[in-house]
């Protein structure tokens, strides 16, 4: 059985029964989700490393528990999501969304080099358009959508992770999408009207 058809529930049991090779497997699929995640939700990179690390220490820690009652990705966004809330409440929650320059990864890289530099100016400025908007929005409806866009879970999936009822977590995504929306337009009205007046 080739290792794209070996589900990640199955890879953690292999782990827990020792196997160090299915974890391997399960960090290369999940890590860029998980880390471009935290980084978006804390807006800090050094922050977002060490709760990167701290949700894969605590993946290790529970493979001997870990039952696959939900998705493995939907288990471990709820434990990023629980380290995340945890360091909120040991930092008082003074966590603040400030503009930050993120270090293009190797993926993005490889997508330049693919496109041609004029990508990459392109990509930075819609993505410094949507870290302002998301910074516009309740911190309830950013996390959804991150989990949902980032992580790419499903509507239920992010309820699970949230605590939340579906219905609570669908209605968060469609009014962050809602408001992103609305902000962007109205960055590109401003920019369109600036062109215009000069």
């Amino acid at each position: 059985m080739d290792d794209a058809e070996i589900d990640d529930a199955e890879l953690m049991r292999r782990y827990a029964g020792g196997d160090a090779r299915a974890f391997e497997r399960l960090y290369a699929r999940h890590r860029g989700a998980l880390h471009r995640f935290l980084v978006r939700q804390t807006r800090d990179a050094e922050f977002a490393g060490d709760l990167f690390q701290e949700t894969w220490g605590k993946v290790i820690a529970y493979r001997d528990r870990y039952e696959s009652r939900a998705k493995f990705r939907t288990f471990l966004f709820h434990v990023a999501r629980n380290c995340w809330l945890d360091a909120l409440r040991a930092r008082g929650r003074d966590v603040t969304w400030a503009a930050q320059t993120i270090e293009p990864d190797d993926a993005m890289i490889a997508d330049v080099r693919a496109r041609g530099p004029e990508s990459l100016v392109v990509a930075h400025v819609a993505g410094e358009k949507l870290r302002a908007a998301l910074a516009t929005l309740p911190e309830a409806q950013r996390e959804a959508f991150l989990l949902h866009e980032e992580a790419g879970l499903t509507i239920e999936e992010v309820a699970n992770v949230t605590g939340v009822g579906a219905e609570t977590a669908k209605s968060r995504v469609r009014y962050a999408f809602s408001k992103l929306r609305a902000a962007l337009a109205d960055q590109r009205d401003a920019v369109a009207a600036g062109e215009t007046a000069a």
